[in-house]
């Protein structure tokens, strides 16, 4: 299968004229990245400084990640908060947490000061296990969240799990008994060896959707200080000690400050005056992932869901494989419908020039998420699943699977926002502000998110 057809680029004004740059420039602060975290970055920059901004991306307006995801929002690190503490201690990674769980008020700013009405399905999301070890790791991340503040979320148990006499005590006050019928009813499944279930605040939004609205009104209400220019490739980028040159091929950028805000796996040269000691740090900051999607329609009878699955894991040691469903309506022409999308293979590519937009989708990975469908959600043996949307997306995976925020320390003119780690909306947005606030010369705490040197 040779197909990358996105529901969420599907939606985008197919008819609007991107702008590339057609001359040299000089900005305040140059954005490399019209994602996400990029647009995020240029609102909060705008908005609470005085600065000239400039977003270049070598596509299109949120056509790379951004525009390549399961549409979910959720607050949270892809990595045990209990690993995190181990890495960070336990005071950092309450900040952190706090930081991250900010990103929902950041969320709510840009909608209300943008006017934005893009559908946004606020819900209650639900992640499914299967044995023990899942088990006991999700409540110790429950522990730690309600020891750094936050509301107990639901967490249930099945009084049919095998497991259930094995849980420590000490978890006891964290977690309800209830039938596995129950379970198996929030799971929205009929796959029995799902034995627990625990809860948290999610939304579903079209997010590439939601870059261009923002976008239109950052180019009306900031037409002085914003500009974004497409199909606009930054080659390279030369470091001074209080300004930066980025080579875009036929023209010059000049700027005060750049902040990468890609998905960080980039072929970018990066040159500092004292070296190239930045330029191969930073191609070994990230992992390139490629992550499969596939969706379909189903009569709007349902409400919004954001469920991830965990099957039982055979090697503890390793990160769980699982799978992520999204929900939410959809319109395409004059009709609407509910759009399940479903997620979850994943493959590592060692270099960016191994990624291309219309990179085969494999027949056995597009048979994975079909078989996932027929056993966990839609069972009816008859039913026959169109794919209306088939698509991939490169991301960024840090080594520590925590976002990078902040400046670099070897050179401060360079900043980053990236690193998706496979949980991307909130991080970013929260990231903009972040930089934003670097920016602006507050003196901020310490940060997990920080880069080291």
């Amino acid at each position: 299968m040779k197909i990358n057809k996105s529901p969420w680029i599907h939606q985008l004004d197919q008819n609007r004229k991107p702008v590339s740059l057609n001359h040299d420039l000089d900005t305040d602060i140059a954005i490399v990245g019209a994602g996400i975290a990029g647009i995020s970055t240029a609102f909060f920059l705008l908005k609470y400084t005085n600065k000239k901004v400039a977003i270049f991306d070598q596509g299109k307006l949120a056509h790379g990640a951004t525009g390549h995801n399961a549409g979910q929002v959720v607050a949270r690190f892809e990595r045990p908060l209990s690993e995190l503490v181990g890495e960070f201690g336990f005071e950092k990674t309450k900040r952190a947490l706090h930081d991250l769980h900010s990103g929902w008020i950041l969320l709510d700013e840009m909608y209300t000061d943008a006017n934005l009405d893009i559908l946004f399905s606020r819900i209650s999301g639900h992640r499914g296990f299967s044995d023990l070890y899942q088990v006991i790791l999700a409540l110790k991340d429950l522990e730690i969240e309600i020891s750094a503040g936050f509301p107990k979320n639901e967490f249930f148990v099945s009084d049919k799990a095998p497991f259930l006499d094995s849980i420590p005590n000490s978890f006891i006050n964290l977690y309800k008994v209830i039938s596995h019928t129950e379970i198996l009813k929030k799971l929205e499944t009929e796959d029995k060896d799902f034995y627990a279930v625990r809860s948290d605040q999610r939304a579903c939004v079209n997010s590439a959707l939601f870059c261009q609205e923002t976008v239109l009104y950052l180019l009306k209400k900031f037409s002085h200080r914003f500009s974004l220019y497409e199909n606009t490739h930054i080659i390279k980028a030369v470091l001074k000690k209080s300004s930066v040159f980025l080579d875009a091929g036929k023209h010059t950028i000049h700027a005060e400050k750049v902040v990468l805000c890609s998905n960080g796996f980039e072929n970018i040269e990066i040159f500092n005056e004292g070296g190239l000691a930045i330029d191969k740090k930073f191609h070994h900051l990230v992992e390139g992932v490629v992550g499969y999607m596939s969706g379909y329609l189903e009569a709007m009878n349902k409400k919004a869901a954001a469920i991830e699955y965990f099957p039982e894991n055979e090697d503890p040691s390793k990160a769980d494989p699982y799978f992520y469903l999204t929900r939410r309506p959809h319109e395409m022409g004059d009709e609407k419908h509910n759009l399940v999308c479903v997620g979850g293979p994943e493959v590592s590519i060692k270099d960016r020039e191994e990624y291309l937009f219309d990179y085969d989708y494999p027949e056995k990975i597009q048979a994975d998420i079909d078989a996932f469908i027929k056993k966990e959600y839609d069972t009816d043996p008859n039913r026959k699943i169109d794919y209306e949307f088939t698509w991939h997306g490169l991301m960024g995976y840090t080594p520590n699977r925590v976002r990078l925020i902040g400046e670099e320390p070897k050179n401060r003119v360079l900043l980053y926002n990236l690193g998706c780690n496979g949980i991307g909306i909130i991080p970013s947005i929260y990231g903009g502000r972040r930089i934003s606030r670097i920016i602006a010369g507050e003196k901020l705490q310490s940060s997990i998110f920080d880069p080291r040197g």
